[in-house]
């Protein structure tokens, strides 16, 4: 718990959109309303097993062009109840042969920034904003975004989380619908249906350029400063 005044008031705010998105359109001093104030600053009450029936109506994907050379559907992997959700942009040929979010060169070194963080992998959720994996693993195409992206949404509307850490420009650009540089949007928080959502460089940008890691690195620091690691 923070003593500092402006952080005290973020999160009322945030608790209120919560609330919100929850129904609530006003208090009165009935049980009902009583039990509702129990819950602020909590995570939102999850249906366990949504995720799986989400993976269940994907099936066999055959909605874009990607089903055509992929080996696997890669939906996500991790805690169904996480606070924290990672998002990629799509597949490699490691995630693509394993089946599994980042489990290659990116995806150890996203593993080492979670470990930074306090956290593990188990601890948190890890999808991509496409399921399949783009040739060459070239950037997803817009129409392959938009054949996808409600998978991904359904999947964040599921586990509820409290944050969302967007890696890299698909990602970030895709979830805040818009345009604007990563360099420009990271740094700060934004807002994704009352979540705080987060843009940070993509752990395969930082293979290519190390010096980005610090930049990486204040962005966790941020996301620690208001992680609720008692939940």
């Amino acid at each position: 718990m923070t003593d500092n005044p402006i952080e005290v008031l973020d999160d009322i705010l945030y608790s209120l959109k919560r609330q919100r998105d929850e129904g609530l359109t006003g208090f009165d001093c009935g049980e009902e309303a009583a039990a509702r104030m129990t819950e602020w600053g909590k995570p939102l009450r999850r249906n366990p097993q949504s995720l799986e029936r989400i993976r269940a109506e994907m099936g066999n994907c055959r909605r874009c062009p990607l089903c055509q050379k992929r080996t696997h559907i890669v939906f996500g992997v991790g805690n169904p109840n996480a606070q924290l959700v990672f998002v990629g942009e799509g597949p490699g040929h490691e995630e693509d042969r394993q089946g599994e979010p980042f489990v290659g060169a990116a995806g150890e070194l996203l593993t080492k920034i979670i470990q930074a963080i306090k956290l593990t992998r188990e601890q948190v959720y890890i999808a991509n904003v496409v399921k399949c994996r783009p040739p060459n693993n070239r950037n997803p195409a817009p129409d392959e975004i938009k054949t996808c992206l409600p998978f991904l949404e359904r999947q964040i509307q599921a586990i509820a989380p409290r944050f969302i850490v967007a890696l890299g420009k698909v990602s970030a650009q895709t979830l805040l619908g818009s345009q604007v540089p990563i360099s420009k949007l990271r740094g700060r928080f934004h807002d994704y249906g009352g979540i705080r959502l987060l843009p940070t460089y993509h752990p395969a940008y930082l293979l290519r350029n190390p010096s980005a890691k610090r930049d990486v690195w204040a962005d966790m620091q941020m996301l620690m400063k208001v992680y609720d690691y008692d939940v």
